[in-house]
């Protein structure tokens, strides 16, 4: 039991909007040594090479990837329940995994696939979702976003798992991330000062972040999975919007 409680928990990583894996990895480099020596974090590219520009062009470098696609003003999705397919086809692989952790497009996804999950919608082979991480996100069908149809009841229970919610003050996604706490039970948040990226934080946010890993660690946790935890050996020294 003692060993149980002392595995670190896995947690797939989802990145944002034509970005990839390898600059999400960057990103929460951000984080302090505390926090990500208690954390096995997974990191995974999108299913769809960008079908645009990306923000980041010139500051990272390509391919970039998305997870799904919408219209120009988010009445429409295209390709999300092949992007579920992906990520179910992966956790399967590679899991287990105990919970997500996404930012931007990634937290958007994240945010849902639990309600998803436990409608039979999503995930179906994969272990269930025990907690989320999400930075910069948002809830399909609040404010600007419309709802993928397969996300159409995600969010008609509230959600009853662990959530830590980071939301920017200078964030374009900071009214987004707001009407998403409504959508779970006791959700954990750390407000930052900056803008939509993953913040360095201060000593209040640590000891947030910290005491909600300490929350998860108690989470009875699927069976260890003999793989290589990924290594953090590159440091970021600058903020971005992405």
């Amino acid at each position: 039991m003692e060993v149980e409680k002392q595995r670190k928990p896995r947690v797939l990583c989802l990145h944002g909007f034509r970005t990839n894996a390898k600059i999400l990895h960057k990103l929460t480099r951000r984080l302090p040594e505390t926090v990500l020596q208690k954390l096995d974090l997974v990191f995974l590219d999108g299913p769809f090479p960008a079908e645009g520009k990306s923000d980041v062009e010139g500051i990272y470098d390509p391919p970039y990837y998305e997870w799904f696609q919408a219209n120009q003003d988010f009445t429409e999705f295209f390709n999300f329940e092949e992007c579920l397919t992906y990520i179910e086809d992966y956790m399967v692989k590679n899991g287990p995994f105990d919970g997500f952790l996404g930012f931007s497009q990634g937290a958007f996804l994240s945010a849902a696939l639990p309600g998803m999950q436990s409608q039979g919608l999503a995930l179906r082979k994969a272990e269930r979702i025990k907690f989320l991480i999400l930075i910069s996100g948002g809830k399909f069908g609040a404010k600007k976003f419309g709802v993928p149809k397969l996300a159409s009841n995600a969010f008609s229970k509230p959600i009853d798992i662990p959530s830590l919610h980071f939301i920017g003050e200078k964030d374009f996604l900071k009214e987004e991330g707001t009407a998403l706490l409504d959508a779970f039970v006791n959700p954990c948040v750390i407000h930052h000062p900056i803008g939509h990226t993953v913040p360095r934080l201060d000593d209040k946010g640590v000891k947030t972040m910290l005491g909600f890993i300490d929350k998860i660690q108690s989470i009875p946790s699927s069976l260890p999975h003999n793989t290589t935890t990924t290594t953090h050996s590159e440091t970021e020294a600058f903020d971005i919007l992405i």
